[in-house]
């Protein structure tokens, strides 16, 4: 397929799909850290940690494969190895054994920061190259992070 097929011009949209790239790998990282957070939450959190872990996770993995299809539609191959990921993120894996439940909500915070940064990049050049399902798309990743970020530094008592 090919850019054109859904009425957009290739030359336009390639920074749109290089972007969702990096935001790819990106998002595979944080998913990754997220699911290690998961798995290795301990203490008095870890009921209501463990399972909003999982629902952030099970999100990511969807956000994931909107994103790696998103790529294909526009007419490009998604990167699919963890090498290109680890290389090309600007989000860094980390232990999560034996981490504190607090740093691992400070983590994920910080992530959903480089991500919110990310997509806003993304939406800025879909906006450009008149790719409105890309901004359309984004733009609905970006709200379920910035409502989470809200709910995740309340639940550490932040501003």
């Amino acid at each position: 397929m090919d850019a054109k097929e859904i009425s957009l011009n290739e030359k336009e949209v390639k920074p749109v799909v290089d972007l969702l790239n990096d935001y790819l790998a990106n998002y595979h990282i944080h998913y990754q850290k997220l699911r290690g957070c998961h798995w290795n939450v301990k203490g008095q959190n870890f009921f209501t940690l463990h399972i909003k872990f999982e629902e952030l996770y099970t999100n990511a993995q969807l956000t994931i494969d909107e994103i790696a299809e998103r790529v294909l539609t526009l007419g490009k191959p998604p990167h699919s190895r963890f090498a290109d990921y680890i290389k090309e993120s600007q989000i860094k894996e980390i232990d999560t054994i034996g981490m504190k439940d607090l740093d691992m909500v400070e983590a994920i915070l910080d992530d959903m920061a480089t991500l919110i940064e990310l997509e806003r990049e993304v939406m800025e050049a879909s906006d450009k190259a008149g790719d409105d399902g890309t901004n359309d798309m984004v733009n609905k990743f970006m709200q379920f992070k910035e409502k989470n970020t809200w709910m995740l530094r309340s639940f550490a008592g932040k501003r």
